[in-house]
């Protein structure tokens, strides 16, 4: 049986954490909001926790999670030879949504690590994330979704994917970004990127100099080993087909997904098209179905909604979605990585 707990997101009642955190410390699941995506936790330091985790998400063991703490005393607990230029830095990204690859400490198992030398870690910056794990202790967590699925961003997700298989659901609402975290690998001569996420490559580059952005994080294939979440598999894909369009210019972009919706209507075939604010009126107007996703203007907005609106296309009576692309700039990019995932590396692209 399930356990379902609703706090404020921003001032959650400290009592109502403490009993999700006894949960844990007992060995058991919690699924939780972070101010990316909802995770499901166990502590760091039971391995049966850990491998329950992987076993009601159906979730390759090869696939390691993230450790969250809520204090630098608690990275070194579980990361080892941290630079001290690198905790100047953590400084003043943490808490954020910035995950670090680092050494791990001897006190991390091989089934917390899943057998690799290295661990990620981050602080979220979410009042009810940072409260159960200063409750508890360093949590590990993947998102609390079946593997493969969009992530979760509401507690209705959670709900729908891992009803009667975890221990407790913390309700705190809607998450804040919507994807999930970046990741670097700081353990590489340059800091490399393994997955774009709501901390852009822009302001990385800011503060930890040279970034180096490998292909795959563009979401143009996958790693051929897992050191971080989002490396290998299949991730964030709706039941249903999706093809992703992209093109540079807007107007082009609009006349790609609308002659492509189009064919596949002749083909017989029902078809929802995810579209932003600026541009849902031109495929609304010749009678397509839409979900609209959110403003150009404020590509978080698209960041936010994006989980929601792939989820949504598997309630809906259609037989194909076709999403369209967006600028490769700040969390755009984690946008796209995320949408050519889904697709399954399904995109259609401007010929001009």
């Amino acid at each position: 049986m399930t356990l379902l707990l609703k706090v404020d997101a921003l001032n959650p009642d400290r009592e109502v954490i403490r009993r999700a955190a006894d949960v844990i410390l007992k060995g058991g699941l919690v699924a939780f909001p972070t101010e990316t995506v909802y995770g499901l936790g166990a502590s760091t330091y039971n391995d049966e926790a850990i491998r329950r985790i992987y076993v009601v998400k159906n979730r390759p063991m090869d696939n390691p999670s993230i450790i969250h703490i809520s204090s630098l005393n608690q990275l070194h607990e579980v990361a080892e030879d941290v630079p001290e230029e690198l905790e100047e830095k953590l400084k003043i990204v943490w808490p954020g949504p910035l995950t670090i690859i680092l050494r791990k400490s001897s006190r991390i198992s091989a089934v917390a690590s899943c057998g690799l030398n290295t661990v990620a870690v981050r602080m979220p910056a979410h009042p009810v994330a940072l409260t159960l794990i200063s409750e508890s202790t360093p949590i590990s967590a993947p998102s609390a979704n079946i593997s493969g699925k969009p992530s979760p961003t509401r507690a209705e997700h959670v709900i729908r994917d891992l009803w009667g298989k975890i221990d407790l659901i913390i309700d705190g609402g809607e998450s804040f970004f919507g994807v999930e975290s970046t990741i670097i690998d700081y353990t590489r001569k340059s800091p490399v990127l393994y997955r774009p996420g709501p901390f852009t490559v822009e302001e990385l580059r800011r503060i930890f100099g040279e970034v180096k952005v490998p292909e795959q994080a563009l979401g143009l294939g996958q790693f051929k080993e897992a050191l971080a979440p989002g490396m290998k598999y299949r991730h964030y894909a709706p039941d249903k087909p999706l093809i992703l369009t992209e093109c540079g210019e807007l107007d082009g972009l609009v006349k790609l997904t609308l002659d492509l919706a189009t064919d596949e209507v002749k083909k017989g075939k029902k078809v929802v098209v995810l579209c932003s604010s600026e541009t849902c009126g031109s495929y609304a107007k010749v009678g397509f179905r839409i979900i609209e996703v959110g403003s150009r203007l404020n590509l978080y907005t698209v960041a936010k909604n994006l989980f929601h609106s792939l989820r949504l296309i598997d309630s809906m009576d259609v037989d194909l979605a076709i999403a369209e692309g967006y600028p490769e700039v700040g969390v755009g990019l984690a946008v796209m990585n995320r949408l050519r995932k889904a697709s399954g590396y399904k995109m259609v692209k401007c010929t001009a």
